[in-house]
């Protein structure tokens, strides 16, 4: 296999009408050479149409799909140098796991097939299951051929829809690392559809954030993370305390005060906002700290120990509740007990109410 990275993905302005309804608006996007991308969303998001326009099963409605200088618009899809993976996979039962491997190489001549064959078979490492049949096969087994298949005819873009959605979350998690060091092996790019946020931070070198049909934010999972740009993606990437109240002005190094009903907060914000505009502090529950003579008043009203965690719930005077998580071994105020939580600025993104 030649491993040669693929050329830039562009899409322009791409949208998808059904009837009244815009399943995808106006989404403008480019995918880096070898780049690992995951589109993310809740269902009916738009991202698994976005997907197949770039395969070639769907016709945007408005828009241009280029890879490097070709326009892929109005080809077929199978004369685009993409290939996608389906989640239920679509093995032929009565072919061996070889010949489903092989099944898009007859032209190629028998001696390089079964070459090629064989060498995505200690890809996906499944050297000597070639002659087994997909029933005797694991679900995450079924899941390296399905793979390997979809490779075969080393295609400068794979497209992956939800492709561990079927397996346990045990099988899901290994399958994972085995998706991700296929990918890094090869060099192509894979373009993967998710609801699961874990999965695409694990996953992604970027990551894709679809609304309503409308890409909303792009970056690497880290900035996602920790540089959310609305609710809507500060909730869909992790659990999130959010806290109400009106922005103060600007301090040093582009630090905020937000004048909530019990205390003053500080944040910094992505985009500009006006004094006195409505407004939350978004902050996750791992930088939460309890105690000290600064921050919002709360009581403690529970806490659980979750293994490698353990969470607590806070309670504000207006009944609000806060979650903050640390480490098992940490200091726990008693649970009734009042207490302050706060957070250091950095830690915390204010966004439009």
């Amino acid at each position: 296999m030649s491993g040669a990275p693929a050329p830039r993905l562009r899409l322009q302005d791409v949208s998808k009408r059904f009837g009244g309804h815009r399943a995808v608006d106006a989404v403008t996007l480019d995918l880096e050479p070898g780049e690992f991308f995951c589109l993310l969303g809740p269902s009916g998001c738009g991202k698994s149409t976005l997907l197949r326009m770039i395969a070639g099963f769907e016709a945007p409605t408005a828009g241009r799909i280029c890879l490097g200088e070709q326009d892929l618009t109005g080809l077929p899809p199978h004369r685009r140098p993409v290939n996608m993976m389906f989640q239920s996979y679509a093995l032929f039962p009565h072919m061996s796991v070889a010949a489903n491997i092989g099944y898009g190489l007859k032209g190629l001549g028998r001696d390089a097939a079964t070459t090629r064959v064989a060498d995505l078979l200690r890809l996906v490492r499944l050297d000597g299951f070639g002659g087994r049949r997909p029933d005797t096969l694991s679900g995450g087994q079924r899941q390296r051929v399905a793979l390997a298949r979809a490779l075969a005819r080393e295609p400068k873009v794979l497209l992956l829809d939800e492709p561990l959605g079927a397996l346990d979350r045990g099988l899901r998690e290994e399958t994972q690392g085995e998706l991700r060091s296929v990918q890094r092996r090869l060099g192509t790019a894979f373009v993967v559809v998710t609801h699961d946020p874990e999965e695409a931070m694990m996953l992604a070198d970027r990551i894709g954030v679809m609304e309503a049909g409308r890409l909303v934010q792009v970056g690497p999972p880290a900035e996602l993370y920790r540089r959310p740009a609305s609710r809507f993606v500060a909730g869909l990437l992790g659990d999130v305390n959010l806290i109400a109240g009106t922005l103060g002005p600007e301090g040093p190094d582009g630090v905020r005060a937000v004048k909530t009903a019990y205390g003053t907060v500080h944040g910094t914000v992505g985009a500009p906002l006006a004094d006195d505009a409505a407004v939350v502090v978004a902050v996750r529950p791992e930088d939460i700290v309890l105690g000290g003579l600064e921050g919002l008043p709360v009581v403690v009203a529970d806490a659980t120990f979750l293994g490698d965690r353990l969470r607590r719930t806070l309670r504000m005077p207006d009944g609000t509740t806060l979650r903050s998580s640390g480490r098992p071994g940490d200091a726990v105020p008693p649970i009734g007990s009042d207490t302050r939580a706060g957070f250091a600025a950095g830690a915390a993104v204010i966004l439009p109410a």
